[in-house]
């Protein structure tokens, strides 16, 4: 049984998971993994999402403000023996939710030509590729996409 638990960046649990994440995009990230990770520091991140399995600590996602309409997804991760059990399309869902709920209309994120299952994850959650933005405007290992989100309920 999956659990989701909001909560925010100073969760040790989220800590520890975001740790691994970043182990394992500097392996795919090599040589560029330095310019990303300056755009992915978590203090502060006031609305985060905790995958528990049996109470322990098994993906982690998280929001923050990046306009006063948009929020950005950040910080996706879920522990590669637990993968593919559709708990990252859970905690994704959840941040869409809390999104909404803050009354974000659109969610953003940045993710990697490296990261061919993130984009398959994104897709199917019926995010859109958009021009690069921000920090990753010119970057073209960056794919960003959006989705709009409405109150009360994700619009599709």
């Amino acid at each position: 049984m999956i659990d989701l638990v909001r909560t925010d960046s100073d969760n040790q649990d989220f800590v520890e998971l975001v740790s691994l994440l970043d182990a394992d995009l500097h392996v795919r990230d090599g040589d560029d993994h330095s310019f990303f990770a300056q755009f992915n520091k978590i203090i502060g991140i006031r609305h985060v999402v905790v995958a528990y399995h049996d109470r322990f600590p098994v993906g982690c996602g998280a929001i923050k403000a990046y306009t006063q309409e948009t929020a950005e997804v950040k910080r996706m991760f879920v522990l590669p023996e637990y993968r593919g059990q559709g708990i990252a399309g859970r905690i994704l869902q959840e941040l869409e939710n809390w999104a909404a709920e803050l009354e974000y209309k659109d969610l953003i994120l940045e993710t990697g030509k490296a990261q061919p299952e993130a984009i398959r994850l994104y897709t199917k959650s019926d995010f859109k590729v958009i021009p690069n933005f921000g920090q990753y405007e010119n970057i073209e290992s960056s794919v960003c996409m959006k989705k709009a989100v409405s109150l009360g309920k994700v619009a599709k």
